[in-house]
C-alpha cells in the first residue's frame, strides 16, 4: 500500500468518527419537563409568599421586569408583582435537577378597584374580574351615567377594560319642542290737503301733507278727481263760480296679527345625538368662475339633540333648535332673493320625565311715530290739524320656546296609528256625486282603530312610561 493510500485511510476514519460523536451527542440532549403546578396570581404593586415541598438550590424567573423573586430560605420563594403579564418561575435542586415550573401571572390589583366602586358607586351591581392583563366589568345598573363612572374608575387601574355591563330601565328619550309666536301690528296714519284753482287763470294753491290724485303732488290746478285705490280716503270738491276748492282727506288704521307654531319631536337613545329637520331649500345666485351660479339654503324646523340619562331618571339634555322661514323678497343686483327669518335656540338643561322647560323667550315691543306738518301753519292752535299729517305704529312680537322630555318604550306596531290612516282614497260615487275628498272609511284596524277615528295630535311610535 502506497503512502497516499495509507493518508487517505485515515483521513476518512477520522470523519466518520467525528460524525459518529455529533451524532451521539445529539441524541443525549433532551429536554427536562418538570412538573407544572397551578399558576399563580400575584396582583400589581403586591407580593405573595410561596413555599416548595422539595428543597431548591437554585430559583430564576424568566422575565424579571413582570415578576421579581427572591428566597426567604431553601423551601420558601418571595414573589413581586411588576407589571401586568404572564412569565415563569424555574426551581433546581442540589444535583440540577427540575423541580417544578411555575407560571406567575401578574394581574391588575382588583381588589383595591372593587372597594373604590362600592365607595363610589353604593347599590351598583358592579362584578369585576381580570382578564389576562385587563380587567372585566359586568353586571346591570341603574343608569348611563353609573356606566361611565365605572369605566373612568377602572381606567385608573388597566389600560385595558371591557365593558360588559348593562343599564336596567328605559333609556330611550323623547324630546317635544313647542315654538310658539305672536306678532302683532297696528298703524294708524291721519293726513289732509287743501288745493284751490281759479278757473280761467293759471293761478292756484295747494296746502297740506297727503297727496292728491293718486300721488300727483298739490300742484295747482290739480283737484282730487278720484281717490286711484286709496284705502281710508276722502275727496271733496267744491266749484263757486270761476272757483274750485277740494280737500282730501286720508285716515287710515290697520291692525295685524300672525301666529306661528311648530311641534318637532324626536326620540333617541341615551348618549346618541338625533337629528331632525323638516323644511325645504330656496335658491340663491352667487357669483363664480363660470359666471352666475346658483346656491341652495335650508329653511324650516331644525331640531338636534343628545340626551343622558342619569342617576334616579334625570335626563341630562344638550339641544340645538331653529325655526326659520321665508320673508319679503329684496333685490340685489337684479335678482330677487327672499329674506330668512330665523328663530334658534342652545342650550343644556336637566329634567326629570315628564318635566317642561321654558328654554328661550323674547318679547319685542317696537313703538314709532312721525308728524309731518306746513311751516308755520302746522304749529297754529286747532286749526293747526289741517295742516299735519300723522303717523303712529306699533309692532308687538312675542315667542316662547318650550321642551319637554319622556322615558319612552317602543311598543308592537300594530298597536299605532298614522295620520293617513283616518283618511281613505273616495270612490266615484263619493267624489262626483257627494262631492267628497276623502273616503268614509279608514285603511286601519285592529287595536287602533278608535284612536285613528280620533282627532289626535301627538306623538306616534311610542308609549310614555
Amino acid at each position: 500500500m502506497s503512502m497516499t493510500s495509507l493518508l487517505r485511510a485515515v483521513l476518512a476514519a477520522c470523519v466518520l468518527s467525528l460524525s459518529f460523536v455529533s451524532v451521539s451527542n445529539a441524541q443525549t440532549l433532551r429536554v427536562l419537563e418538570g412538573e407544572i403546578s397551578t399558576s399563580l396570581r400575584v396582583p400589581v404593586n403586591r407580593a405573595v409568599v410561596v413555599e416548595s415541598d422539595a428543597i431548591f438550590a437554585e430559583l430564576t424567573v424568566a422575565n424579571p421586569a413582570i415578576a421579581d423573586i427572591a428566597s426567604l430560605s431553601e423551601r420558601t420563594i418571595y414573589v413581586l408583582g411588576q407589571t401586568p403579564g404572564r412569565t415563569t418561575m424555574t426551581l433546581l435542586g442540589a444535583e440540577g435537577q427540575l423541580i417544578a415550573n411555575v407560571e406567575v401571572q401578574v394581574v391588575p390589583d382588583v381588589a383595591e378597584l372593587r372597594e373604590r366602586l362600592r365607595q363610589i358607586l353604593p347599590g351598583e351591581g358592579i362584578e369585576v374580574r381580570t382578564a389576562g392583563a385587563g380587567i372585566v366589568l359586568s353586571g346591570t345598573l341603574s343608569s348611563g351615567n353609573a356606566v361611565d363612572r365605572a369605566m373612568q374608575l377602572a381606567g385608573r387601574y388597566s389600560e385595558e377594560v371591557s365593558n360588559l355591563m348593562n343599564v336596567a330601565g328605559s333609556q330611550q328619550v323623547m324630546l317635544q319642542v313647542r315654538f310658539a309666536e305672536m306678532s302683532r301690528t297696528a298703524r294708524q296714519n291721519l293726513s289732509l290737503s287743501l288745493s284751490g284753482v281759479e278757473v280761467g287763470t293759471d293761478a292756484g294753491i295747494g296746502l297740506g301733507t297727503g297727496s292728491l290724485s293718486g300721488g300727483g303732488g298739490l300742484a295747482p290746478g290739480s283737484l282730487p278727481g278720484g281717490l286711484n285705490g286709496r284705502n281710508g280716503a276722502l275727496s271733496i270738491a267744491f266749484s263757486s263760480g270761476g272757483t274750485q276748492l277740494g280737500i282730501l282727506i286720508e285716515a287710515l288704521e290697520t291692525n295685524g296679527l300672525v301666529r306661528i307654531l311648530a311641534e318637532p319631536n324626536v326620540s333617541a337613545l341615551s348618549g346618541q345625538p338625533a337629528i331632525c329637520f323638516a323644511g325645504g331649500q330656496f335658491p340663491i345666485p352667487v357669483q363664480s368662475d363660470d359666471g352666475v351660479g346658483v346656491e341652495f339654503r335650508d329653511f324650516g324646523i331644525d331640531l338636534s339633540f343628545t340626551p343622558t340619562v342619569l342617576d334616579d331618571h334625570v335626563i341630562n339634555l344638550t339641544l340645538d333648535t331653529e325655526i326659520s322661514s321665508l320673508g319679503e323678497t329684496v333685490a340685489i343686483s337684479g335678482n330677487q332673493i327672499p329674506s330668512l327669518r330665523t328663530r334658534e335656540a342652545s342650550t343644556t338643561v336637566q329634567m326629570r320625565d315628564g318635566e317642561s322647560f321654558a328654554i328661550a323667550g323674547l318679547l319685542q315691543d317696537d313703538f314709532r311715530d312721525s308728524i309731518g306738518q306746513v311751516p308755520w301753519l302746522g304749529d297754529l292752535p286747532v286749526i293747526g290739524t289741517l295742516f299735519r299729517s300723522t303717523n303712529w305704529q306699533r309692532e308687538q312680537t312675542e315667542l316662547v320656546v318650550i321642551i319637554t322630555a319622556h322615558l319612552v318604550t317602543p311598543i308592537r306596531g300594530e298597536a299605532l296609528a298614522l295620520p293617513t290612516d283616518r283618511v281613505a282614497i273616495p270612490n266615484e260615487r263619493e267624489l262626483f256625486l257627494f262631492g267628497q275628498l276623502a273616503g268614509g272609511q279608514g285603511n286601519v284596524s285592529g287595536a287602533a282603530a278608535d284612536v285613528a277615528q280620533q282627532d289626535f295630535n301627538g306623538s306616534y311610535g311610542y308609549v310614555m312610561e
